[in-house]
């Protein structure tokens, strides 16, 4: 996929900072609601 368009420094940040923010989400998610629920289930 080689498209001049998205070579823009613009579309990197803003692709960048979604990516990012993404994976925050995901590490936030697992972290306050799927490990919990894990050590509860295995008291």
């Amino acid at each position: 996929m080689d498209l001049p368009e998205l070579e823009q420094p613009a579309w990197q940040t803003a692709i960048g900072t979604v990516l990012s923010y993404g994976i925050i989400l995901v590490a936030m998610f697992l972290a306050l609601f799927i490990l919990p629920y894990v050590v509860f289930t295995m008291l």
